[in-house]
C-alpha cells in the first residue's frame, strides 16, 4: 500500500515527466505492478482492511472493570480470563491494557513558593574529624530557600540546640533575610 504523496509522485512522473512504468518504479523503489496499478487510477483511495472480530472482544468489558477496580498487570488479567475459558494469547491482552489503562498520576507533588515564603532545614553527617586526641562525628546544617533554591551549609561537631540556633542565625545573616516559615 502506498501513501498519498507517493500516488501524487507517480502521477507527476507519468503525466508531466512522461516516464514509463519501469522508469517510475525504479525511481520510487516500487514494484512495476504496483506502479502500473496506480497509474491507471483516477484518484487515490486508501484501502481499508475489514475489521476482524477479536478473541478478546467478549472480555473487553470485564478487563475494563478489573482495571478500574485494581491496577492489575496484563499477566494478572490473563490468569483471570483463563479461568473463564479465554483461549487467546498474552500479547493481545498486553496491547489492549496499554491502550485502555487509566493514566497514572505523577508520583510527586509540585510545590511553588513565593520569594521569602519558606526555607527547609536539615542535619546531615559527614564522617569523622580529629579534635585533639579524639575523633568526633562531623555534622552539617543545611538551609535551603524554597523559591530560589539558594543553599547555606555549615559544618559542626555537635547537634545541640545551641549549635542549631547558631546555624540558623548564621544562615539568616548569609541570606540577608528571614523566611516567613522554616
Amino acid at each position: 500500500m502506498i501513501d498519498y504523496d507517493t500516488f501524487c509522485r507517480i502521477k507527476q512522473l507519468s503525466e508531466k515527466e512522461k516516464l514509463n512504468v519501469s522508469q517510475i518504479a525504479a525511481e520510487l523503489g516500487l514494484d512495476w505492478r504496483t506502479t502500473a496499478f496506480w497509474i491507471k487510477q483516477e484518484r487515490f483511495q486508501e484501502r481499508v482492511a475489514p475489521a476482524r472480530p477479536s478473541q478478546l472482544d467478549p472480555f473487553k468489558d470485564q478487563i475494563q472493570r478489573l482495571l478500574e477496580k485494581y491496577p492489575y498487570s496484563a499477566a494478572q488479567i490473563l490468569l483471570r480470563l483463563r479461568e473463564q475459558d479465554y483461549k487467546g494469547g498474552y500479547t493481545i491482552i498486553k496491547d489492549y491494557v496499554r491502550k485502555v489503562r487509566p493514566p497514572r498520576r505523577a508520583a510527586y507533588l509540585t510545590l511553588s513558593f513565593a520569594p521569602g515564603e519558606c526555607a527547609q532545614v536539615d542535619w546531615g553527617s559527614f564522617g569523622t574529624v580529629a579534635c585533639g586526641q579524639t575523633m568526633r562525628k562531623l555534622h552539617f546544617f543545611v538551609m535551603v530557600l524554597c523559591y530560589s533554591r539558594l543553599m547555606y551549609v555549615e559544618f559542626t561537631v555537635s547537634q545541640t540546640m545551641e549549635h542549631f540556633l547558631g546555624c540558623h542565625q548564621n544562615a539568616f545573616e548569609f541570606f540577608g533575610c528571614v523566611p516567613q516559615r522554616i
